[in-house]
């Protein structure tokens, strides 16, 4: 099938160049058979298709004629021209070549394999929580802070009596958004708050209420509604991140090795 394919290619090459030459001898406009079969690969042009073949040789040629007419002139800096191309083709050998690595090396399963070995990393604690906030900022007087500390304390002292907790944030809590809700956050995940108040919240027990505490934002009291629990997110959902830090290693490591190989 592959000489039938070299067969036709050939047919077609002649043909068409002794037509492009009106049947004269000039051995300039034959294109060797392997040269145009790999332009037909780039154009991903199959050799079956004999219409796009033929259609393919006739631009090829121009171009080819074209381009030989213009070495011929003195307009362009050859030499710098020659340069341009090798650093092209450098460029095209060390894009191509990465591209082919990165394709065997980092598989599907490479990347499966990855998550199931290292699921700490996908893994991330969440609490339930809801809060009172007695809202403070860098513009008020020490007085004013003070009183909002007051503020937290009464009805922190509520809240000792057992009156409700949802009661107090909606007659308190400056977080107008949450105190709608009873003072509800929903599900908070670690390392994604406050500091100090993620350090305070999953440190506690569902359903203990906290102490007044100050973050930026002024004081808090905190209700745990469910305990902290861990999860660990969908392979789906971080496919691509683990694809592209694989990719990112694998080209890395094997630029290393090629670097040391080109020193021998």
């Amino acid at each position: 099938m592959k000489l039938k394919l070299k067969l036709t290619v050939s047919s077609l090459v002649i043909a068409l160049a002794l037509t492009g030459c009106g049947e004269s001898e000039n051995k300039s406009s034959l294109v060797k058979d392997e040269k145009f079969e790999a332009y037909l690969n780039f154009k991903r042009i199959p050799l079956t298709d004999e219409k796009r073949v033929a259609s393919a040789l006739v631009v090829y040629n121009e171009r080819e004629a074209i381009s030989k007419a213009i070495e011929k002139s003195d307009l362009l800096d050859k030499s710098l021209i020659d340069v341009e191309v090798a650093e092209f083709k450098k460029q095209m050998l060390i894009s191509r070549y990465f591209e082919a690595y990165i394709k065997k090396n980092v598989t599907p399963e490479a990347i499966k394999n990855y998550y199931n070995n290292n699921q700490d990393e996908y893994q991330n604690k969440k609490i339930h929580v809801a809060h009172i906030l007695f809202r403070t900022n860098g513009r008020m007087s020490d007085e004013e802070k003070n009183a909002r500390l007051l503020k937290a304390k009464e009805a922190h002292a509520r809240l000792q009596q057992n009156e409700k907790f949802e009661d107090l944030a909606k007659e308190y809590s400056d977080d107008k958004l949450s105190a709608q809700k009873g003072g509800d956050l929903g599900w908070l995940d670690e390392g994604s708050i406050d500091p100090v108040f993620s350090r305070t919240v999953f440190a506690m027990d569902a359903g203990a209420v906290s102490e007044p505490f100050v973050t930026s934002y002024g004081y808090h009291i905190v209700k745990v509604i469910e305990a902290a629990k861990t999860t660990t997110k969908p392979f789906d959902a971080v496919k691509g991140d683990i694809a592209y830090k694989l990719k990112e290693q694998a080209k890395q490591a094997e630029m290393n090795r090629l670097k040391e190989q080109a020193k021998k």
